[in-house]
């Protein structure tokens, strides 16, 4: 399988990577809902919009932010039913509704020849987007995306999500005991406690939880994303962590098959949560790719 290794043995520590980026927190009304979004300045720079995984949130970004904010202007979307965005009730999570949210914060934000960037199933709703909203991306970055989900996970993760979730009596405890998921990260123990200390609500008898509706995973449903690159004409780019195995050789050629400009960077020392795992990596990977394309 092709990819860009990269040359700067600096760069592939992990230990290198950024602090946490300086942000404002802002919202704007999508599909009915009021949704956040993680504002880290550069305001009149070129547009990128960075979207999370499944049970995830916009902080996943705060780590890789500071490497592309001299050239952009980075904002990060909570989708429905995550982080700080409002949950839809009766749940509506399916990924054209949240392609549908996607498109209407582009509007409203008013993005043009902008840089999305989407991560595991934040891939596969930027994946969508671009090839049912031609015309308003420049450059898509898909990371770690599992293109074609198998029936089993797909059961697991709805089986999750029908299960009542943990409850913390304090904060502290909630920061102590949380995990990320799927395991095997190889971010440091203080990324992973910034994205705990940013991860739990409060609720009303004052127990603290997660906060994604795990709706999110009791109605996931079954989509073959490979189809959607035949409609990419843009540049784009998949990253691949090194250690994760979602995107194979065999899907690497499928999505050549149908998007042939389609490029391929693996970031070293990273598994799934590539942005944590090893955000100088990731931003050298990333950033090259846009060069080549600027």
């Amino acid at each position: 399988m092709a990819s860009r290794q990269n040359p700067d043995p600096g760069i592939d520590r992990p230990e290198d990577g950024f602090q946490p980026a300086p942000y404002a927190s802002r919202f704007v009304d999508a599909g009915g809902l009021r949704l956040h979004y993680l504002d880290y300045g550069a305001a009149g720079r070129p547009a990128m919009l960075c979207v999370h995984g499944g049970a995830a949130h916009a902080h996943w970004f705060d780590f890789v932010a500071p490497g592309f904010s001299a050239d952009y202007h980075l904002r990060a979307l909570d989708l429905r039913g995550h982080g700080d965005s409002a949950w839809a009730e009766p749940p509506d999570y399916a990924y054209p509704r949240y392609a549908s949210d996607l498109a209407e914060v582009v509007e409203k934000l008013e993005l043009r020849d902008f840089v999305l960037i989407g991560h595991s199933m934040g891939g596969m709703v930027s994946l969508v987007y671009a090839a049912t909203h031609p015309g308003r991306v420049a450059r898509l970055v898909v990371i770690d995306t599992t293109l074609r989900m198998a029936e089993e996970r797909l059961a697991a993760m709805r089986d999750i999500g029908n299960r009542e979730g943990s409850s913390y009596a304090t904060r502290e405890e909630f920061v102590a005991r949380y995990r990320l998921r799927p395991a095997g990260t190889t971010a440091a123990p203080e990324i992973v406690r910034h994205l705990a200390q940013n991860s739990g609500r409060q609720l009303g008898d004052g127990s603290w939880r997660h906060k994604f509706d795990r709706n999110v995973y009791a109605r996931r449903e079954l989509m073959n994303g490979l189809p959607w690159w035949n409609h990419i004409s843009i540049p784009a780019l998949l990253v691949k962590g090194e250690r994760s195995q979602r995107i194979t050789p065999q899907v690497y050629s499928e999505v050549k098959a149908r998007c042939p400009h389609v490029e391929l960077t693996e970031v070293p020392h990273s598994d799934h949560h590539v942005t944590l795992d090893n955000p100088s990596g990731f931003v050298h990977g990333v950033k090259a790719f846009l060069a080549k394309h600027g």
